[in-house]
């Protein structure tokens, strides 16, 4: 909470606004509150040669002017008690709390909801399309807990404490879905608190909360292993035989991305404008990740070459202007699992293993520095792409050892023939 040292209360006059007919001047109050003011027409004038800008107050012992420095007494009183009212009943400190208070302006509530709204709507053209539905979700995710919890699908933001962060954590964890929806993981829950986190700061921001209710809240996300494919596995999926046209179509986006690094809405928003020639006379895709909007070169390898090339003349692809024709990731995921189970592959195969396959099995492990990686994959850190480049070496940790104890086994073999 803010302390009095940065509140203050001026009186001062405006020249410009003086009365041309009787030379008077009309006066202010200033509140100033954190560095930032406002101010209050006192609806009072007088004489200019009777204010003394630096005493704040008329000057002279007529009864006029002791009644008009006692007005200016009794103001900076009530506005003093206006601000102690505010901190006493730990509200939001403004100068626009502290005017509202003075005049008897009942100031408006600001609730979640309200919060939520203008963040969605002042950075829904900032936003990834993909990031926005997220926060929409935990918007859903919110009505239904505070549905649960009072009846109403709002609340105000002065009454979101502790104690309604852990409850939302906890029905977050319990809810249980009921469609073929799986239950949130923690990672799932910490999401949603991070997408309403990252509200509330706004809210903090912009001093329509006093508080910061996560002020001693800690987001726990888990540590999880990328999943990606061996090379192996890559290829069971290349080479198999399929008879079912999205499952085929599927398997070539998958493909694409395999040998492309590009994420799902990378992929499905690629347009033939994006397809250029390169400083080596090759194609290349030039365009920008729409999670991060950082640019990207991707110098285009075969087997995505011969993908690209095999929907070029698709009409779905011609009537939406794009590379390949639409689908939604969760159809995309959906087939992929049928996919997997064709190929006898057990991970959890999802769209953006491809891109995970992109960083290790095709890159990095064919020994493409991981300057360069990260450059393909657009990130905008190196250490992100480090994470890849770890993911590597305990592979090959792991494969060295079983190879040490195969050659340890074939020692020990030879070791008891000779001996026999």
């Amino acid at each position: 909470m803010k302390t009095s040292n940065t509140f203050g209360v001026q009186f001062i006059v405006r020249p410009s606004r003086k009365k041309k007919d009787n030379n008077r001047l009309p006066v202010y109050a200033r509140i100033s509150v954190n560095g930032r003011r406002l101010e209050i027409s006192l609806k009072t004038t007088i004489a200019s040669e009777d204010w003394i800008p630096a005493k704040e107050k008329a000057k002279g012992s007529r009864t006029e002017i002791k009644e008009f420095n006692q007005y200016l007494s009794n103001v900076r009183a009530k506005i003093n008690g206006c601000y102690r009212e505010l901190l006493m009943s730990d509200k939001i400190i403004t100068a626009e709390a502290i005017k509202n208070l003075y005049l008897g302006n009942k100031p408006q509530e600001h609730t979640l909801q309200k919060l939520i709204t203008y963040h969605n709507e002042t950075l829904k053209d900032i936003l990834a399309r993909g990031t926005l539905k997220n926060y929409y979700t935990t918007q859903r995710y919110l009505e239904k807990f505070l549905k649960n919890r009072s009846g109403s699908i709002d609340i105000g933001l002065s009454d979101l404490d502790y104690q309604f962060i852990t409850d939302f954590e906890h029905y977050l964890r319990t809810y249980i879905p009921v469609d073929h929806q799986k239950r949130l993981s923690n990672n799932g829950v910490m999401k949603h608190l991070e997408r309403l986190r990252k509200m509330v700061n706004m809210a903090v921001k912009m001093e329509w909360i006093s508080k910061d209710p996560f002020a001693r809240y800690r987001l726990r996300f888990q540590k999880k292993s990328r999943e990606f494919l061996t090379s192996g596995e890559l290829q069971a999926i290349e080479l198999k035989k399929l008879s079912i046209d999205r499952l085929d179509y599927v398997r070539d986006l998958f493909i694409f991305s395999c040998y492309s690094g590009l994420a799902y809405i990378d992929v499905i928003e690629l347009k033939p404008e994006n397809i250029n020639i390169g400083i080596d006379g090759e194609l290349w895709i030039t365009t920008y990740r729409a999670k991060t909007s950082q640019p990207i070169r991707i110098p285009l390898l075969p087997k995505a070459l011969s993908i690209l090339k095999k929907y070029e003349n698709n009409p779905r692809s011609l009537n939406s202007q794009r590379v390949f024709p639409r689908i939604s990731n969760q159809k995309l995921n959906s087939y992929l699992k049928e996919l997997a189970d064709l190929c006898n592959i057990r991970k959890p195969l999802t769209f953006h293993i491809a891109r995970h396959t992109f960083a290790t099995t095709v890159t990095l492990t064919n020994g493409v520095p991981i300057e360069t990686v990260s450059k393909l994959l657009g990130h905008t850190s190196i250490k992100t792409t480090q994470i890849y480049a770890k993911i590597v070496e305990e592979k090959i940790c792991s494969d060295m050892h079983k190879l040490r104890d195969t050659l340890n086994q074939k020692h020990s073999i030879s070791l008891m023939a000779s001996k026999g």
